[in-house]
This record gives C-alpha cells, sequence and structure tokens, in this order.
C-alpha cells in the first residue's frame, strides 16, 4: 500500500510586526491594529512576501488605583474565520468577542491570507501579478489551509517572542473552513497550540471529494423539501421564474445584473446556500416573492430584486471562496477536483437545471435549490470570477496538490480539542464530522439539533457555553 502524504513541514520563520495601533472601542474594549509581513511561500521564503491583518480585541480596564505590578498577559485565542474567501468582521460586531474575553483571554481577528486586509486576491491584484492563468493558479494555491497554518505559527511566534514552554503557545476557536485550518494545524503544528475549539468545522477527514458532494447534495435536497413544505406557494413561484429567465434568454438575451453579469437559472438557484443558516429560508422566500412581485407587477424584473440576488454570495468581492472552495477538499495528491459539486449535481434529476442546456420551467416537480456548491456557471455570470475562468479550470484540474492533515498525528493527539457540531449541518455532514472527532485523540464534542452551521452568531451564548463546559466539566 502507497504511503498516505501527510503536510509538509516547512520551517517558519517569525512574522515580521510591522505597526501596531491602539484604541478603545464603544463598550469595554480596547482594539489593536496589527500588520505583518510573512512569505508568500514558505518554500521559497525570500522570493516574496504579503502582509497580514489582525485586529486584537482586548478588555478595557479603569482601576481607580494604578496597580503596583503591571498585570500578567492574558493568553491569546485567535479566531479562525469560516470561508475560505472572507476577512474577519471587527471585534465589537461580533458576538464571540464578549464570551471570549470574558473567560480571561485577548482575542486575535487575524484575516486568512488573500481575505479581508490581508494582501486580499481579486480580479485587478491578480492580473497585475500576471496576466498567465497559468501563473495566476500558481499563486491561488498558495492560499488554502496549509499556508494559512504557516502564517498562523509565524504570527505566534512574533507575539510571543521571549516566551518559552506553555506560556509560549495559544489557544485557537474555528468555525466553519476555520474549523478545516484548525485540524491541519493539529496536523502540521501542534506544538504551537495549548488548546483547539471548533464549531461546525469537524472537516470530513478521509473522505473523497465526490462523496462529500453526494452526501452534501442528499442534504439540500431534504432541506429544499422542508422549504416548499413552510412556502407552499413557491413551487409555482419559483416556476414563474425560471420560467421568465429561460424565455427571455432565449429570445432576447441575458438577464443583466445592475452590477455587471447575468442572471442565468443556475445563478439563481445557488440562492438555496441560505438554507444551511438560521433564518435562511425566510430570507430566501422574501428574494422569491421580491421576483415574483416584480415580475407580476412590471412584466420583467426590477432592479432592487435583481440587486437581491447579486448580493447574496458576494463572490465578485470574496472571489477565493468560489475558486478555491473545491480545492480545501483535495488533500494531497492524486485528489483532483474536475468541478465535483457540477458532475454530481447533474446525476440528481432534482437538479437537473445543472445538465448543459436543460430547460426546467416545464417540470411538474419543485425545482430545487443548490446549497454550498460552487459551478462553472459561475465563472460565466459573476464578473469578477469571468475573467478567471482558465485560472479555476487549472485549478479544477490538478491533482498535484499538497496534503492538508496527518491522521496518524491525529490520532496520536495531545492537543485538548472542544467541539460543538449540529446534527442537522446541511454544508459539514454529523456522520463525517463524528469520524473526525474519532479520529482526533483526545477530543470531545458536543452535538445538538437545535441549532445549526450559524450557531456561534445565531445562538452564541449556547454555544460557548457547551465548548466551555466540554473544557471544564470533569466526566468519569
Amino acid at each position: 500500500m502507497a504511503a498516505v502524504a501527510i503536510p509538509a513541514k516547512l520551517p517558519i520563520p517569525p512574522a515580521t510586526l510591522l505597526s501596531r495601533r491602539v484604541f478603545d472601542v464603544p463598550g469595554k474594549l480596547t482594539q489593536y491594529e496589527l500588520w505583518f509581513n510573512v512569505p508568500l511561500d514558505y518554500a521559497e521564503p525570500e522570493t516574496a512576501s504579503i502582509k497580514l491583518f489582525g485586529r486584537l480585541a482586548t478588555k478595557r480596564e479603569s482601576p481607580l488605583f494604578e496597580p503596583a505590578q503591571p498585570p500578567a498577559p492574558k493568553p491569546y485565542i485567535v479566531y479562525l474565520q469560516g470561508g475560505p474567501g472572507f476577512g474577519c468582521s471587527p471585534p465589537n460586531s461580533a458576538p464571540m468577542t464578549e464570551h471570549l474575553i470574558s473567560r480571561g483571554y485577548d482575542v486575535l481577528y487575524l484575516d486568512h491570507r488573500g481575505t479581508g486586509l490581508s494582501t486580499p486576491v481579486s480580479l485587478a491584484m491578480l492580473e497585475h501579478h500576471s496576466a498567465n492563468p497559468e501563473a495566476q493558479a500558481k499563486y491561488l494555491r498558495l492560499m488554502r489551509q496549509d499556508n494559512t497554518v504557516r502564517d498562523l505559527e509565524a504570527v505566534r511566534k512574533c507575539l510571543n517572542d521571549g516566551l518559552s514552554g506553555e506560556k509560549a503557545k495559544w489557544s485557537i476557536i474555528g468555525q466553519s473552513y476555520g474549523g478545516f485550518v484548525s485540524l491541519s494545524y493539529l496536523s502540521m503544528h501542534p506544538e504551537g497550540l495549548r488548546e483547539a475549539f471548533l464549531t461546525g468545522g469537524l472537516a470530513p477527514i478521509g473522505r473523497s471529494i465526490d462523496e462529500i458532494y453526494q452526501t452534501t447534495f442528499a442534504h439540500t435536497a431534504s432541506r429544499n423539501k422542508a422549504y416548499y413544505e413552510k412556502f407552499p406557494e413557491d413551487v409555482e413561484r419559483v416556476r414563474t421564474i425560471v420560467a421568465h429567465i429561460e424565455s427571455y434568454t432565449e429570445s432576447k438575451g441575458p438577464v443583466r445584473m445592475p452590477g455587471g453579469g447575468t442572471l442565468t437559472v443556475p445563478r439563481l438557484m445557488t440562492i438555496g446556500i441560505s438554507f444551511g443558516i438560521h433564518d435562511g429560508f425566510d430570507t430566501v422566500h422574501n428574494a422569491i416573492l421580491e421576483l415574483y412581485a416584480s415580475l407580476v407587477s412590471f412584466g420583467h424584473f426590477s432592479r432592487s430584486s435583481l440587486y437581491t440576488i447579486e448580493n447574496w454570495s458576494g463572490f465578485d468581492n470574496n472571489i477565493l471562496y468560489a475558486i478555491l472552495h473545491e480545492a480545501i477538499y483535495c488533500d494531497g495528491p492524486g485528489s483532483v477536483s474536475n468541478w465535483s459539486a457540477q458532475r454530481v449535481g447533474e446525476s440528481f434529476e432534482s437538479f437537473s437545471w445543472l445538465r448543459p442546456g436543460a430547460k426546467v420551467a416545464q417540470s411538474t416537480d419543485p425545482i430545487f435549490f443548490s446549497g454550498e456548491m460552487i459551478f462553472r456557471d459561475h465563472f460565466s455570470t459573476y464578473p469578477e470570477l469571468s475573467a478567471l475562468r482558465e485560472a479555476a479550470e487549472k485549478l479544477a484540474t490538478a491533482d498535484d496538490w499538497p496534503a492538508l492533515y496527518d491522521q496518524e498525528q491525529l490520532r496520536n493527539n495531545e492537543v485538548p480539542l472542544y467541539a460543538v457540531s449540529y446534527v442537522n449541518d446541511m454544508f459539514v455532514d454529523f456522520g463525517y464530522a463524528t469520524a473526525t472527532a474519532r479520529l482526533v485523540k483526545g477530543s470531545k464534542f458536543f452535538a445538538t439539533n437545535a441549532l445549526y452551521h450559524n450557531g456561534i452568531r445565531a445562538g452564541a451564548a449556547e454555544v460557548f457555553k457547551q465548548l466551555f463546559n466540554l473544557r471544564d466539566d470533569t466526566i468519569d
């Protein structure tokens, strides 16, 4: 049997702290804005560098008397944002800040490389880097979680300079894709970690990408049935909207979006990604109602109704999400995505609109929305993505991806891992999550069917209560 690939262990030089700005924000927080410099490619650290941006939140103290000695530094905990492709919210607008600071941490919100303010990837930036799709794909390959882990280690070494032993370690908390990053961290550099918390982020380690999408499409179909049970009137409304898009496109050309790009049936149906979060049904229903009402009133889609759909995903502003979404499941050489969601989805009759040239308005069955999937259609209907189609094709056909996880290391893990897992998670299958929890030695997890994937925001109090119960309670 061939040896399973493991992530490369590369030398990690400390990040260079470029600047540090501190100020108070409303409430009881003091915030630091931190800029770091790190290598673009840790395998060739001298060739190029990128900047990382982070916001550090700490509780503002207002003692009546000056303390005789300065207070001991608080331990760091780093929040790892979901995605991939999205930067962190400011600390004062993130519900987890209060819960973590109240437990004695200083909270670092570090934008992953290529996102937020950390040398963000955009079409203009990539074209400035190179007009060659091969070079663009090479740059984009460096934006996955293995290099994010290396960035984290570099920043940890910078901030904890002069410390040793347990004091030099820090804690992490990963939401969704941030949990994938956390498991890569446990695989690659567990020596830097004191503890790890995960929410909806127990990655499907050891599963093929097609297997993952077979499962998540089944979950999405189940959510569609529940949606149409709640809003049965939307069966005909969606069919009417789809019929208009198909007939307009055939007779007059593409349905143009206000900010560029086009509305196709596949683009419309991807708003079903919201079925995986709290209030998602109602949000989708309101969008369908707005589109349908404008058709009934005017015979066309109003600008405001199109604007609602245009801003649903933010793919034009966060292109890494679309470009790298399938790549985060490619764990080592031989793992190739080849537009897995597209191929798998086409095999489901309920998602027949994915098939090239399909006309689905005449279907007698409800037309199902998709979930957290990326399709070829994205790279012709979104302006920023359209110009990167060739680079995306190169990534989709790549079969030489670096490994992301070390299963043997995880089986021998010594870093405490505490996770909240969602039974009805449309994005991260509960069965796969449970298997991963069993894989990681010493992990503890709490499961609930009362929260969805964004429970860390929609039910923050319950999530953090259970996470810290896992850490602090004794179980005989």
